[in-house]
């Protein structure tokens, strides 16, 4: 009976041995068991399509929304900068203008190897017009060496984007042929310009050249003409410039020239 009793006895104390031992060899994890059953219980009460959103990140209908109005607004945001810098280009452009005077205009004439030449003919290159006769004994040739001058000088730098033109202000005497030999003294690509009194007045009008040829001068006539004494620069629209008077040396021609020049491709994107 004694025997009985001890084995019963020790019996528990192995069981209790073995049960304390469970839980530290099966522990999987160190989360409370609180916060183990707290997220087993939002698992179970949260909506199988709210999990499939989450997993793909926060690209939500709301956020593709919000994705699609910021990219709208930058579009028209960048459309408004460009307007502005347009009409700033433009202000420019009319600032610049301001002040000068309306020189130039339509016209037709005759070039020295008889095609027709007009103001349209000067689009497209910058121009240097000079109006003067064949006749004249110092200030036409003196300013039609200068334009040879800065013009080899320019060329040398651009190429061939300017054009000399001269506009004969005595019709009766200077014909093609004395006008040909006449300016390929200063540039061989001077363009020499003439036609009847009517036609070279309305250039002169336009130009707001002054010239004292009476309109039944005699062709064998010894006579002088006086007239203005400006080259004109003339953009590649066929706008105005500037005028160089006799006191313009070719270095201060050159100097404006490339500055005007500077500034039109600045604006335009392009030298002629």
């Amino acid at each position: 009976m004694s025997k009985l009793i001890s084995i019963t006895r020790t019996r528990p104390r192995i069981w209790a041995t073995r049960t304390t031992s469970l839980p530290s060899a099966r522990a999987p994890t160190s989360l409370p068991i609180q916060a183990c059953r707290r997220y087993a219980q939002v698992r179970q009460t949260t909506p199988v399509g709210a999990r499939d959103r989450s997993a793909i990140g926060v690209f939500t209908p709301a956020a593709a929304a919000l994705f699609v109005a910021t990219g709208v607004g930058l579009f028209y945001y960048f459309q408004y900068e460009k307007r502005k810098l347009q009409e700033k280009k433009e202000k420019e452009l009319e600032s610049r203008s301001v002040g000068r005077p309306h020189v130039g205009g339509p016209f037709t004439l005759t070039t020295h190897d008889g095609k027709p030449f007009s103001d349209q003919d000067l689009l497209g290159k910058w121009n240097f017009v000079y109006f003067g006769f064949t006749n004249c004994p110092d200030i036409c040739p003196a300013e039609l060496d200068k334009v040879g001058v800065f013009l080899k000088s320019l060329e040398s730098e651009y190429g061939q984007i300017f054009q000399p033109v001269f506009i004969s202000v005595d019709p009766a005497r200077d014909s093609f042929a004395q006008m040909e030999k006449y300016l390929a003294d200063f540039h061989p690509r001077f363009v020499g310009l003439a036609g009847d009194y009517s036609s070279i007045k309305s250039a002169c009008k336009a130009y707001r050249v002054y010239f004292s040829t009476p309109p039944n001068a005699d062709p064998k006539g010894d006579y002088l003409v006086d007239h203005s004494i400006y080259i004109y620069f003339m953009d590649p629209n066929g706008n105005f410039v500037e005028a160089f008077g006799q006191n313009s040396t070719p270095q201060d021609i050159i100097e404006r020239v490339k500055k005007e020049m500077g500034e039109w491709e600045k604006e335009t994107g392009r030298r002629v």
